[in-house]
């Protein structure tokens, strides 16, 4: 289970009592997850989420990404919104962690996404972007093009002894990124890391959106290049582009790619896929005793990044001229 602090019963009740929430029927922790604990509370009020956050989360970084809930949930994106306690702060403190109480959203994640699933979250990723365009406060990403090589040193005396080869190919792979990452492409506040578990559908159709902690500003066509990574790739690692043209078509449907980011798609794509295989990389190697959740398979994304290398253009992801 994905719960890294414990909170006692009665630590629990002391920390509620600052709410307007009802009181406490039932806690449970949440086996998913990789970065926080959280919990299931029900309350005379309802289900809400619990979120302690530890170590791996800034806390400097809390008020943008509570702010983005809430200014998204103010703009019609349904995802959680932040709930404040009685004197107006949505960010608390728990069992020595920095705490804060959610709504709760129904739905589920989907194991397979069909070219439905993908059609929705084209669309509802653009909703964000145009959605997160007046939010007044920034926050960089922190692992984009600068980080990479900072990640890979942490993992190039070892990479070679999960796949063969490895090191030389992440090294060449930042060079080729370094010298053709695009620049001025249109940007603002991205996800960054929606993937299929962080979506949400209810019978059928997008319910909503979660997990906003990766969120920062940055390309909206890199954001993109995410979702094409994360949802439209099958798991013998081909790229269904009956997905990509119904994520991309989606997407274009709320939020027109202009021609800079179709041509940039191939190589922020690459750059995707780089990120989350060295993000995946390091934490492989890094996997300390005891760990409550296993570590996922860098070797995906070098599969995805293989692929990516041998595109010549946004076509060959399904955008149709």
């Amino acid at each position: 289970m994905a719960v890294y602090t414990e909170v006692g019963d009665e630590e629990l009740e002391s920390f509620l009592a600052g709410y307007d929430i009802g009181p406490l029927l039932s806690c449970k922790g949440i086996a998913e997850g990789v970065e926080n604990s959280n919990f299931l509370l029900h309350t005379g009020a309802g289900f809400f989420i619990l979120t302690l956050y530890e170590k791996r989360v800034a806390e400097a970084d809390l008020p943008f990404f509570l702010g983005l809930m809430d200014h998204l949930v103010e703009r019609g994106i349904t995802c959680p919104r932040p709930v404040h306690d009685r004197t107006g702060r949505a960010l608390g403190r728990l069992a020595g962690r920095p705490a804060v109480i959610v709504t709760f959203l129904d739905g589920m994640s989907v194991r397979r996404p069909d070219a439905k699933h993908c059609s929705a979250v084209g669309e509802a990723l653009a909703l964000l972007h145009r959605g997160g365009k007046s939010f007044s406060i920034e926050r960089r990403n922190a692992l984009s093009l600068d980080a990479w090589p900072v990640l890979f040193r942490q993992a190039e005396a070892r990479a070679d002894g999960v796949l063969p080869g490895l090191a030389v190919a992440v090294a060449d792979e930042i060079s080729y990124l370094e010298g053709r990452w695009p620049r001025g492409l249109p940007s603002g506040v991205i996800h960054a890391d929606l993937f299929p578990d962080n979506v949400f559908f209810l019978s059928g159709k997008l319910s909503g959106l979660i997990d906003f902690y990766f969120a920062c500003n940055d390309f909206f066509a890199y954001d993109l290049a995410i979702c094409l990574n994360a949802w439209c790739f099958e798991q013998d690692a081909s790229f269904n582009i009956t997905k990509g043209m119904a994520m991309l078509a989606g997407y274009n449907r709320v939020r027109k790619l202009t021609g800079e980011e179709i041509e940039a798609l191939p190589v922020l794509a690459r750059g995707a896929a780089l990120r989350f295989l060295l993000t995946r990389l390091v934490d492989w190697l890094n996997v300390p005793e005891g760990a409550l959740v296993k570590p996922k398979d860098p070797i995906e994304y070098v599969k995805k990044m293989r692929f990516h290398q041998h595109v010549t253009g946004a076509r060959d992801y399904g955008l149709l001229a």
